[in-house]
């Protein structure tokens, strides 16, 4: 379990189903101040790493996909989580054992179905992984949830 003192000031620990994610987790997250999208982070931890204790690719493109996911959802006035169509992911730098892993996407373009996200991810400051993906906006009957409560 990760210790609230080893992370970043004004992050929240996201209390996200069971499952997959959970079990990827602790993940933590807040609303950036100047444009309300999600910032999210996690320490790496061996469970994460390859045998070279670096952050595994595999777990850096889950988490990606979870920022992206979160930041359309917000970005777009959804208030649900949104599947992904497409992801995709430069990987530019090591995320070593014990490094902080931190992300803030960005929302390019949203049309009446699909979401276009991108961000640039880092470990300790340094960037780590490049990625973009399209999210599906779910239709209207289906936009209950409210995601942002994760964050609050």
């Amino acid at each position: 379990m990760e210790n609230p003192a080893t992370v970043p000031a004004g992050m929240k620990k996201l209390q996200l189903l069971a499952g997959f994610l959970e079990t990827n987790g602790p993940l933590w997250g807040r609303l950036h101040e100047d444009d309300g999208l999600p910032v999210m982070g996690f320490r790496v931890e061996l469970r994460h790493c390859n045998p070279m204790q670096i952050c595994h690719g595999g777990m850096l493109m889950t988490f990606a996909d979870m920022l992206l996911s979160f930041t359309c959802g917000i970005g777009a006035g959804g208030r649900k989580f949104m599947p992904t169509i497409q992801l995709s992911g430069d990987y530019v730098g090591p995320a070593p054992l014990g490094s902080w892993v931190e992300g803030h996407g960005r929302l390019l373009r949203t049309t009446r179905n699909l979401a276009f996200a991108e961000a640039m991810i880092t470990a300790d400051g340094a960037p780590c992984l490049r990625t973009s993906g399209i999210m599906k906006i779910p239709s209207q009957e289906t936009r209950e949830g409210n995601i942002l409560a994760l964050f609050n």
